[in-house]
């Protein structure tokens, strides 16, 4: 409960304040959403399959979105940006329809 109740109030908040993204980190926030995504995904069918661990989310969540982000950012140095802001994106979400899946077969059986 308390975790729904910090992200109506992050949310509530988010949209009272409308933070701005600085231009600098603005090509690697989309790829940090997606990594995140993937991280939250993961976690939710470890904890269908019943071996969730908080400590293994956190670092997975904070190493998903920091490697994208690295990736992005070396694609970005070496001129090839926007090709391996695809790969980093596909890649990612195979991980999170993989994840999806299990999800769907754990909660609908099917």
């Amino acid at each position: 409960m308390i975790a729904v109740l910090g992200l109506v109030l992050g949310v509530v908040a988010g949209l009272l304040v409308g933070p701005e993204v600085p231009a600098v980190v603005e090509p690697y926030l989309p790829i940090a959403v997606v990594a995140a995504l993937d991280a939250v995904f993961g976690g939710l069918r470890a904890m269908l399959d019943g071996i969730f661990d908080d400590k293994v989310f956190v670092v997975s969540f904070l190493s998903n979105v920091v490697v994208a982000a690295l990736i992005v950012f070396l694609g970005d140095k070496l001129g090839v940006g926007a090709q391996l802001s695809t790969g980093v994106v596909v890649v990612l979400g195979i991980r999170i329809f993989s994840n999806a899946a299990a999800i769907r077969r754990h909660v609908f059986r099917a």
